[in-house]
């Protein structure tokens, strides 16, 4: 456990736990207004990205697990954000299709993260933040997560239960 103020410093992990932590938090606050979660704002951006996914295609990248799935699902659906149709080709699934509501919530809820972000990247020039996010990006590839974040790369196994 991180405790002291220079511990916090001198070890990468605790400071990436303690930004993670405070990210993750500020990202609820933000999306709070539009009555969504960083879960159901990521369950958006893959059906913008690539309409259509079963829920089990859905689980994966956003490591739910599928009983997870199904009640993000119905409660987006109660909502009218998302419609449960027929899957094409698998007549045990079904496949998940972003609403119009749903299109224009995630337009709403990508200005507000992009807006998040600005502020959380405020204090580096544009260059040190584009850098920072390549940095980002090679460590989590590095740590065997690539596979967690995009949802175009097949995933090995099953959507881990209790992560988020």
């Amino acid at each position: 456990m991180c405790v002291s103020t220079q511990l916090l410093f001198d070890h990468p992990a605790c400071l990436m736990t303690h930004l993670s932590a405070h990210v993750q938090e500020q990202l609820v606050d933000v999306l709070a207004p539009l009555g969504i979660h960083p879960r159901q704002f990521g369950l958006l951006n893959l059906l913008i990205e690539e309409n259509g996914r079963s829920q089990h295609q859905l689980a994966e990248p956003l490591n739910v697990h599928r009983n997870v799935m199904v009640g993000l699902v119905d409660e987006m659906e109660r909502r009218g954000l998302v419609e449960r149709r027929r899957h094409p080709t698998d007549r045990r699934a079904h496949a998940v299709h972003v609403l119009p509501a749903g299109r224009s919530l995630h337009t709403e809820a990508e200005a507000l993260v992009n807006g998040f972000e600005a502020e959380l990247l405020g204090s580096l020039e544009p260059d040190e933040a584009q850098t920072f996010v390549a940095l980002l990006k090679r460590v989590f590839v590095h740590a065997g997560l690539d596979q967690d974040l995009h949802p175009g790369l097949p995933t090995s196994g099953v959507a881990r239960a209790g992560r988020r």
